[in-house]
């Protein structure tokens, strides 16, 4: 397996392996934010989307490929207040239903916090449905819950469920110069 940053230009030659990622995650229960069913026009639209906040820098995106394929995907949220440039929020970790269990997750949240230290930063955040498989991911590589929000975001069939906050200190520690 080999995971790897893309820019937006080798971004916009997997868009439609990532919409389709997109899809199969949801149809497969995961909440990432969408309702099933999703489309594959909209799941494309929405990928299409996430190209300019890659090219102005707010948003890297890594991608898992094995066998040719697309198997997972994690993105990271850069802020843009001078008060934040410390942090990023992980986001949309999606791993095809297919390949679940098998290390394509700890691949990709590994290569994005490996990359967030390299490149300065000292938090990382992410929520995460309460109750998913995420959350024994997330926990197993020392993230530390902060709290839960009751009824936060619908699952993909529409029924609100709470969601969990976690964290991740990396780096250099937060106050460090």
């Amino acid at each position: 397996m080999i995971v790897r940053r893309v820019d937006a230009h080798r971004l916009t030659g997997l868009l439609g392996e990532l919409a389709d990622l997109l899809t199969d995650v949801v149809a497969g229960g995961a909440s990432v934010g969408f309702l099933a069913p999703l489309g594959r026009d909209h799941a494309l639209a929405w990928w299409t989307a996430r190209l300019r906040a890659v090219t102005a820098g707010e948003l890297a995106v890594w991608v898992a490929h094995e066998g040719g394929r697309v198997c997972g995907t994690v993105s990271l949220a850069l802020p843009d207040k001078p008060n934040s440039r410390h942090r990023a929020e992980l986001v949309k970790l999606m791993v095809s239903p297919a390949d679940r269990g098998r290390g394509v997750g700890r691949r990709l949240l590994t290569a994005a916090e490996e990359s967030a230290a390299g490149a300065g930063l000292t938090l990382l955040h992410l929520d995460t449905e309460t109750g998913s498989p995420a959350e024994h991911l997330y926990r197993s590589a020392g993230w530390t819950e902060a709290g839960t929000i009751p009824g936060y975001a619908a699952d993909p069939g529409g029924e609100p469920r709470p969601t969990t906050l976690y964290y991740k200190r990396i780096g250099a520690p937060a106050g460090a110069g």
